[in-house]
């Protein structure tokens, strides 16, 4: 049986030379892995309307949703993603660990001392080498 694929949005949040991430609650499937901030798309809902809401969910915060920076296909045991990740802003509040376990801001040279979902490996690649 084909699983189907659910579209999942993820915002790329910088401040100056420092990126966003989460880590996903202990309870969760790949818990404790390191993400960025997103979720699934609810039916009706354009990529960039879920992303805000998934913000406003998860961090308390209202972003502003810019480009796309990367698009990957990933099968989990348990589902097929499609994540758009967009280049994002946050242009009021600071971001509260409302879902999380944890939130961090880090530089590109830090991505290697985190253990981050794997869809998210090749953005990872892409962001240390966006010179």
């Amino acid at each position: 049986m084909e699983k189907k694929v659910t579209e999942v949005v993820a915002a790329l949040i910088w401040v100056e030379d420092r990126f966003l991430i989460c880590q996903r609650p202990a309870h969760k499937d790949r818990g404790l892995l390191w993400e960025f901030v997103g979720g699934k798309v609810e039916p009706g809902e354009t990529k960039e309307q879920a992303l805000v809401r998934e913000c406003r969910e998860e961090l308390a915060v209202t972003i502003s949703v810019g480009e796309v920076f990367m698009e990957v296909d990933h099968d989990y045991p348990d589902l097929n993603v499609h994540l758009t990740l967009f280049n994002a802003a946050i242009i009021e509040g600071i971001p509260q660990m409302l879902e999380h376990n944890d939130i961090r801001w880090i530089t590109p040279e830090d991505i290697p001392q985190y253990n981050f979902c794997p869809a998210d490996e090749e953005i990872l690649r892409k962001i240390q080498h966006r010179d």
